[in-house]
């Protein structure tokens, strides 16, 4: 690993940024957005346990408006109607009037600059990881697979299932990954997950059927909160890229062929806009590379991202990696989290990186996606992001034609300020991302998230809002211009 240092910032005059292409408008299809400036959707764990927005919520996302960006994604919201966590939710109407206050808020934090989209999600169920004994002993399902490679050991044929059960704990790892499948070992080991190749479970087989309205429904909350436009996620460990990816072995006409894995993502698209008013946006949040063993590469994601530009959606953001395939095995009592192995460094990169380095690292893949769909007669909006933190690499990734818009996560979360002060001529007060994943390790956690940069500094207000534990402050602070 080679530590990278920040790259350098020329902050630009006031002059000169109003002269650059990231504060210009950019047409998300029906809606304009007053610059290319972006945030991306973060989840900050602070809805309460049954999904309402909350004084925090809105709060933390008027924070990041009053940096004027031309566009705020709030966080991944569920569709469904189930018990998710501190999650947002906009599977039903009594969620509107928290998400209405939240729309009103960033309009006002932002005075009227900022557009706002919600990210709407659908996630299979997964639980954590259980000790080998209560796992083997308890939840494994028996089959005549074990029977016969257990006697091949020299277990009776006539065996109790409790005879077998104690068989398989009596084994060590090697001999257990010789007896399960790679599925049940996998359970054993970093904790059951669902699928969308699991067909043989019938909410699993219906989903074809029941998300398209699902997230058409949401859609039209959203719209109704008054926000501008919803972002699809389809990205990372989540069902709508599960869909998309080569991993999807599906035989019912959603999956193995490239054409039946992009078949759901578009009929969501068509309900969705069928749903909706023709001034909402809707656009959608995709991986370029999966960076995962037998995942889809570059290649796909062109394809996809031209299937996506023909059907009309507003916008494609691209991401990268953030799977399961190849998180690390969680400790007992948790659960697997999609970007604790290589595809999630990929994802969020840190400064303890490989040559290449965390900085625009993504870009490349967005600049790929964009050329095939110019080439292509098209005209949609390609948004890139990865590691994005001086003007300078924004304005080359505008220039060069690689994106249309460019995002910012982490840079944002510490300094929710800082398109603003580079747009005022003040970027040297701008408060630079250290990118070494303090906020990821509190998400990974569930923690509320903040950032290790003005978690500890309440100089500015000593009644500043803290986490539960009130040792780090939940609003990054306040900046007068």
């Amino acid at each position: 690993m080679v530590r990278h240092p920040l790259p350098e910032a020329r902050w630009p005059t006031a002059e000169q940024a109003a002269a650059g292409a990231w504060f210009t408008p950019i047409g998300l299809g029906p809606v304009t957005a007053r610059t290319r400036t972006w945030v991306p959707a973060m989840v900050p764990w602070r809805a309460s346990d049954d999904g309402f927005v909350t004084q925090a919520v809105v709060d933390w996302y008027a924070r990041f408006a009053a940096g004027r960006p031309g566009v705020l994604v709030v966080e991944a919201t569920g569709i469904r109607d189930v018990p998710s966590g501190p999650l947002l939710r906009a599977g039903h109407d009594r969620f509107v009037p928290g998400l209405r206050q939240l729309a009103d808020a960033v309009r006002e934090a932002s005075g009227g600059e900022t557009r706002l989209m919600i990210q709407l999600i659908d996630f299979l169920a997964i639980r954590r990881r259980v000790e080998k004994e209560k796992h083997l002993g308890r939840f494994l399902a028996i089959t005549a697979r074990h029977r016969e490679r257990l006697e091949a050991r020299g277990l009776p044929a006539t065996a109790t299932e409790a005879e077998v059960r104690a068989a398989l704990l009596a084994l060590d790892e090697r001999q257990l990954a010789e007896v399960l499948t790679p599925r049940e070992h996998r359970d054993l080991t970093h904790g059951w997950r669902e699928e969308v190749s699991d067909t043989h479970v019938p909410h699993i087989a219906q989903l074809p059927q029941v998300l398209p309205g699902l997230f058409a429904d949401a859609a039209a909350r959203a719209e109704a909160a008054g926000f501008d436009g919803v972002e699809l996620h389809y990205a990372h460990a989540y069902t709508m890229a599960s869909f998309l990816s080569r991993t999807n072995l599906r035989t019912d006409g959603y999956g193995t062929t490239l054409e039946g894995r992009q078949r759901l993502p578009l009929e969501v698209f068509r309900a969705v806009r069928n749903r909706i008013g023709r001034g909402f946006c809707v656009g959608a949040r995709y991986l370029g590379d999966e960076a995962i063993d037998g995942g889809s590469p570059l290649e796909d994601a062109v394809a996809h991202g031209l299937a996506f530009a023909r059907a009309g959606f507003d916008y494609l953001s691209v991401s990268k990696g953030g799977k399961f395939d190849d998180a690390k095995q969680p400790n007992v009592g948790e659960a697997a989290y999609p970007y604790t192995g290589p595809s999630g460094h990929e994802c969020m990169p840190t400064v303890r990186s490989d040559e290449r380095g965390p900085f625009s690292r993504n870009v490349p893949l967005a600049a790929a996606i964009r050329r095939a769909i110019r080439a292509a007669g098209f005209t949609t909006p390609i948004v890139t992001a990865g590691g994005i933190c001086t003007f300078e690499q924004a304005e080359q990734a505008l220039r060069d034609g690689e994106a249309d818009a460019v995002a910012s996560a982490r840079q944002t979360l510490a300094d929710p300020d800082w398109f603003l002060k580079v747009r005022l001529g003040r970027g040297d007060e701008v408060r630079r991302c250290k990118f070494t994943n303090y906020c990821e390790g509190l998400d990974q956690k569930h923690k509320e998230v903040t950032c290790q940069l003005w978690d500890r500094d309440f100089s500015d207000d000593p009644l500043a809002p803290r986490s539960a534990d009130g040792k780090r402050r939940m609003l990054a602070p306040r900046w007068q211009p």
